[in-house]
């Protein structure tokens, strides 16, 4: 069976059939073709999601897409991760939400752009804000997607966080501005609050603070912080540095950033945890300001309510803002310091003079102007030899300028001259300024005008070496003028002579006429030796009325003496003071060198102890010193040593000689002697011991246990007569004036006794009331107001003064032996006597005679009214016992 063909098989009415479905046959390769299109371009549009959706969830950016009521549609992870939120969480909120505030209003008004039609598409940088409250920089990519009907549908946005790059821009802007500040000399207080308000603007949610350290490098002083509470800040203030004292004290100590993350539980902060808490700080990142030479200069600080660490932009930024106040501190630093040096090249007192490397002036303070009289214009380009003042060598100045040129450095007097001319002494320091090379730059000459000082100097050497009343050298001088003497005697072998020079009786002139009086005559005294000394001989004063004289290369002993009696006779005619004659002899000792001795102070020693020979030969005279003499000082020298331990080992006793009353007969009184019963020597003399004791100050021990011994045997006989026995004590005037004398001891003593002071009297010279000082009368006034009595003793002899008799409260006078003596025989004797008798009981005063030796005179002193005798008329000084055998005789013959 065959196939017919179609043409065959077809009816008519089939025809028709058939051409239309030939004509879909025709068509079905387009449909065909269309609906592969369609599958091409649904396969490649989902291609294209899976694609984008793969990119979405996978980019390193953020992507968004956001509705028209700002809401969030779909957000990817790595814009969560940005923002510090779970998709979820961020979904709950709008974009408007979390955009910085300061950013908001115009980042509404573009996106409203962008729902309008304005725009399609727009870039900006926006600032988000983090879940944490920090803030992000960001860089959104927005693209509006728009219907079919070009209705706003939503927004594409791609979002970059761009903060490590704005974090450098600012911190390149803060560092703009603040050096900026710092070239235009802002202050440090200004620069520093700047540094900490660009800081804090880059952190937000940030406090900062600037520590400074002091000048001691031992505390914390506060330098900025403004947004730190007030009451942490001056708590802080003054903190000491140290490991553990904070974060800022332990960046200071350590030198290296101290983190942390957490005040409340970290142990640096254990001290200030609850002061950190009441200002609610949760974190503290400090960071050391170190100098260019990498001293620690303080602390820059960041502080943060909530815990937290910094991260490395964080980390960046700290260390840039205290690099910035570092400049700042070392440039203010800097200033001050150039500022004082210009004010001290202004201001000093100082002369500043400052050459070039050839040694040409180009500069000077006006100091140097003030001190020379030369401006700058007066000098410019001229070399400092210009100043010389011709008083130096050539190698003066070659010498200073090789030590300059070794050393660098050069320190000493110069003489200078001034404009006028006049050469002056200047303190001179030349100091050497060198360049980065090490070649000299400049020359510094600071000085100053010693004329002041000079003349100070020369007065303070001859103060002390010259006497300041005479103009004689003294002891000092003498001293070393001596020693040279000596050295050149014994190397040249010449015979060196040393006279001692001491005025006789010169106490008597001061006593009696005043010291002012007794002064001139030392002047006068002085001239007259060095008129007589030769021009090569040395004259000093050693002090009071005693002097030397230094006679080198004598050609013999001869020599020596004639000069010594040319002295001895010059000083002998009288001195015309005020109108009055005044006598005043010396007596002269002489040594040689090197017969005598070749040592400055034996050889001194040695004229000494002979001109204490002239004295005891009668004064006016001149001695040789001998060996005898020698021997006698030694003796002198070991009674004064045996003499400090007599009074503890008890060699001293007491001897008692009666005071008669001339008209009853009775002996009611008795003056106090002292006898120094020595082991070897036995009985010493007063005479002998009491001038040493004077001289030592030995007397102000030996006279209180004298008085205390008295105080006893007064004591005892108070109880074993009558009426007692009123005791004498004699008191030296160097006792008396001391500063050792403590009347108060005495009197409470006295008081411990039971005794009363009536039985007690006291001895004192007239030399003592005369110019008596605040002090002596101050003494004198006790012993009144005590109840004890005062005579004085030896009255009308040396220089007398009756003008004490009114001032003082003198209760007996003592007529000294000398009047007494004669008054048998002498009529003016008697006649001075009676004076004194009389004149004594008009002033309401007793007398006692002294030195009554025969009945005629105890006669005679009874009838011109004289009151008590004293002498071997009556009896020696007696021993206690043989004193006290005195008395019960004396009572019984009563």
């Amino acid at each position: 069976m065959t196939v017919p063909s179609d043409r065959e098989a077809k009816p008519e009415n089939t025809r028709s059939k058939t051409r239309a479905e030939a004509r879909d046959t025709t068509r079905a390769p387009d449909n065909l073709d269309r609906e592969k299109q369609r599958c091409n371009v649904a396969e490649a549009l989902d291609t294209s999601e899976q694609n984008f959706r793969a990119y979405f969830e996978r980019s390193m950016f953020g992507m968004a897409s956001t509705s028209p009521d700002k809401g969030w549609i779909e957000v990817n992870q790595a814009l969560c991760d940005m923002l510090g939120y779970t998709e979820r969480e961020l979904l709950a909120t709008k974009w408007s939400d979390l955009i910085h505030p300061e950013d908001l209003e115009v980042c509404q008004a573009q996106y409203q752009q962008l729902i309008d039609g304005t725009v399609d598409e727009r870039s900006v940088e926006r600032r988000f804000i983090h879940k944490s409250g920090g803030s992000i920089d960001t860089h959104l990519a927005l693209r509006a997607v728009r219907n079919a009907d070009h209705s706003f549908a939503y927004v594409v946005s791609l979002i970059e966080d761009i903060s490590p790059r704005k974090m450098a821009e600012r911190r390149e802007q803060m560092r703009q501005e603040t050096l900026e500040k710092v070239a235009k000399g802002g202050s440090l207080e200004e620069i520093l609050l700047q540094v900490i308000e660009s800081t804090e603007s880059i952190l937000s949610n940030s406090m900062c603070s600037i520590l400074l350290l002091d000048d001691e490098g031992k505390r914390l002083l506060t330098g900025a912080a403004p947004s730190l509470p007030g009451f942490f800040t001056k708590a802080i203030n003054g903190l000491k540095i140290g490991m553990g004292v904070g974060s800022c004290g332990t960046a200071a100590f350590t030198e290296e950033r101290v983190v942390v993350e957490n005040i409340a539980s970290h142990p640096y902060w254990d001290n200030f945890k609850e002061l950190a808490a009441s200002a609610e700080l949760g974190s503290c990142w400090s960071e050391p300001i170190h100098s260019s030479s990498g001293k620690v200069l303080g602390t820059f600080a960041i502080y943060r309510r909530e815990p937290s660490a910094p991260d490395e932009q964080e980390v960046v930024l700290i260390e840039r803002a205290a690099n910035l106040v570092s400049i700042a501190i070392e440039r203010s630093r800097a200033e001050e310091e150039l500022h004082l040096a210009s004010s001290i090249y202004k201001n000093t007192a100082e002369a500043l003079l400052v050459t070039d490397a050839s040694n040409r002036i180009v500069a000077l303070n006006p100091a140097f102007t003030r001190i020379t009289g030369y401006t700058l214009d007066d000098i410019r380009g001229k070399d400092t030899s210009f100043f010389r003042s011709g008083r130096h060598p050539a190698n003066f100045y070659k010498a200073i300028w090789k030590e300059v040129a070794s050393k660098n450095f050069w320190q000493g007097d110069i003489w200078s001259r001034r404009k006028n001319g006049e050469a002056f002494p200047a303190w001179v320091t030349i100091s050497v300024i060198h360049n980065d090379k090490g070649d000299i730059q400049r020359h510094v000459f600071m000085g100053s005008d010693i004329t002041d000082k000079v003349r100070t100097d020369e007065l303070v050497w001859r103060q002390a070496n010259y006497d300041f009343l005479t103009g004689l050298p003294n002891r000092y001088m003498f001293q070393d003028r001596l020693e040279q003497e000596i050295r050149a005697s014994l190397s040249q072998k010449t015979l060196l002579g040393l006279l001692f020079i001491d005025l006789d009786h010169f106490k008597d002139v001061n006593d009696s006429l005043g010291h002012p009086v007794g002064d001139r005559l030392l002047v006068k005294a002085a001239e007259r030796i060095s008129g007589c000394a030769r021009g090569s001989d040395t004259v000093a004063r050693m002090g009071g009325d005693e002097f030397t004289v230094i006679l080198p290369r004598l050609a013999n002993t001869i020599d020596g003496e004639k000069v010594a009696e040319q002295i001895i006779s010059s000083l002998a005619e009288p001195y015309l003071i005020n109108g009055q004659k005044i006598y005043a002899q010396a007596s002269v000792g002489i040594t040689f060198c090197p017969d005598d001795a070749s040592d400055v102070d034996l050889l001194i020693s040695n004229a000494d102890q002979a001109m204490y020979a002239s004295k005891l030969a009668g004064r006016n005279r001149l001695s040789y010193f001998t060996q005898s003499l020698h021997d006698e000082a030694q003796n002198r020298l070991k009674l004064i040593s045996e003499m400090r331990t007599a009074v503890q080992s008890g060699q001293f006793e007491l001897h008692f000689q009666p005071i008669i009353d001339l008209a009853s007969g009775s002996a009611s009184k008795a003056e106090a002697l002292i006898r120094w019963n020595h082991p070897e020597l036995g009985i010493i003399s007063p005479a002998e011991f009491i001038p040493l004791a004077e001289e030592t100050g030995l007397i102000v021990g030996i006279g209180d246990w004298v008085f205390r011994e008295a105080a006893a045997h007064a004591k005892r006989w108070r109880e074993s007569f009558d009426h007692g026995v009123q005791i004498s004590v004699n008191m030296s005037p160097v006792q008396f004036q001391s500063d050792a004398l403590n009347i108060s001891d005495w009197l409470h003593y006295l008081q411990m006794l039971g005794l009363e002071a009536e039985h007690l009297s006291i001895e004192i010279t007239e030399g003592l009331l005369l110019n008596a000082s605040n002090n002596v009368k101050d003494k004198l006034l006790r012993f009144r107001d005590a109840g004890v009595q005062v005579a004085i003793d030896d009255f009308g002899v040396g220089y007398s003064a009756l003008s004490y008799l009114k001032r003082f409260d003198i209760d007996y006078l003592k007529i000294d032996q000398s009047f007494i003596h004669s008054l048998e025989t002498d009529q003016n004797d008697l006649v001075l006597s009676e004076a004194i008798v009389i004149m004594a009981h008009r002033l309401g005063l007793k007398v006692i005679a002294e030195g009554v030796e025969t009945e005629a005179q105890r006669q005679l002193l009874l009838e011109i009214g004289c009151d008590y005798g004293q002498g071997y008329l009556f009896s020696r000084p007696l021993p206690t016992a043989k004193f006290e055998e005195f008395l019960v005789n004396a009572k019984g013959t009563a």
